[in-house]
C-alpha cells in the first residue's frame, strides 16, 4: 500500500491513523517533500483525470486563470500540492480522497 499524502493534511493526518489502527502499514510519500514520480503521476491522471486536482485548495486559488487552464498533469507536475488526497495505490488498484467508499474499501466498515 502506497499513500500518497501531505504531512500538513488533516485528513490524510486521520486517514493514516485509521489505516493504522486497521492494521495497514502504508509506504508514505510526502508529495511536498517527496515528489511524485513522472509514472505514478501518469497512472493517478489516467485514473483519475480532472478529477485529481483538488480545486478547493489554497495551492489552487493562487494560480493565475492561465495556469487553471493547463492540463492536470501539468498542473500536477508542477504544482504536486494540487493533488487531490490523499491517494492510495495498492496492488494496481488507485482511490482518491477519504470519503465513506474509500474508508470501506481499506478499513472494512
Amino acid at each position: 500500500m502506497r499513500f500518497f499524502g501531505l504531512k500538513a493534511c488533516d485528513t490524510c493526518r486521520k486517514a493514516l491513523k485509521a489505516l493504522a489502527a486497521a492494521g495497514h502499514s502504508p509506504q508514505v510519500i510526502d508529495v511536498r517533500a517527496d515528489g511524485v514520480s513522472d509514472a505514478d503521476r501518469a497512472a493517478i491522471i489516467a485514473q483519475f483525470g480532472d478529477a485529481a486536482i483538488n480545486r478547493a485548495s489554497t495551492t489552487w486559488r493562487g494560480l493565475t486563470d492561465a495556469e487553471k487552464d493547463a492540463a492536470p498533469a501539468d498542473l500536477l507536475a508542477a504544482h504536486p500540492t494540487l493533488m487531490k488526497r490523499p491517494v492510495i495505490e495498492v496492488d494496481g488498484g488507485w482511490t482518491i480522497g477519504w470519503k465513506a467508499d474509500v474508508q470501506a474499501k481499506y478499513l472494512g466498515d
